[in-house]
């Protein structure tokens, strides 16, 4: 399976698959069991690659207005790893408090393969925003009903939630989770939410 995981055709029909059955997708990624390190190179990996989309994106769209906040890669980089570290502690701890079974390491493992999948998505918007410019913004507005496709049903598996209500309640609860600890990590960063 390991070698498998160094395969991106095989990466690519395992995200196939995980969107038309996330659940099943969830349960291959949490029976690989990953290891600390492992996921460490993991997460570093996917934050670095989408940073670079977002510079090739950047690149090729016209640039922002003057006045508009504009942040380094670094920065992009450091927030999106924080974002990654808070929701995967939010989705843990709030689901332990409903009775759920998942752990840390699973719920990062999760929202590592979440974000690989985003990779995907951010291919497809660069390269309708290349070709067909009206079509990104559809793709952006189908990849937020997909984040939360996604999130819900990863969350059921890690935690062996049945329950669509209990489901849809940790989802809520979550999200204020991850915006109350994001915008305590974004102030420590010196970037204020009046600024954007």
């Amino acid at each position: 399976m390991s070698a498998d995981l160094m395969n991106l055709g095989h990466l690519l029909r395992l995200a196939r698959e995980t969107v038309s059955n996330p659940r099943e997708g969830a349960a291959t990624i949490l029976d690989l069991g990953l290891s600390v390190p492992a996921l460490r190179i993991a997460f570093a990996l996917v934050v670095v690659l989408s940073m670079l989309l977002g510079e090739l994106v950047v690149l090729v769209t016209p640039p922002p207005p003057e006045g508009a906040l504009s942040l380094s890669p670094v920065t992009l980089g450091l927030v999106q790893a924080a974002f990654l570290f808070v929701i995967a502690h939010a989705i843990t701890l709030i689901g332990r408090w409903f009775g759920g079974t998942g752990g840390f390491e699973g719920a990062l493992s999760l929202l590592i393969w979440m974000q690989f999948i985003f990779l995907c998505v951010q291919v497809l918007q660069l390269l309708a925003i290349m070709i067909l410019p009206p079509l990104a913004g559809l793709i952006t507005i189908l990849a937020l009903g997909l984040f939360f496709w996604l999130l819900v049903n990863f969350i059921a598996t890690l935690h062996g939630f049945t329950s669509l209500g209990m489901i849809f309640v940790m989802t809520i609860l979550s999200a204020f989770g991850i915006i109350f600890g994001l915008s305590l990590i974004l102030t420590l960063l010196g970037i204020g939410f009046g600024t954007l």
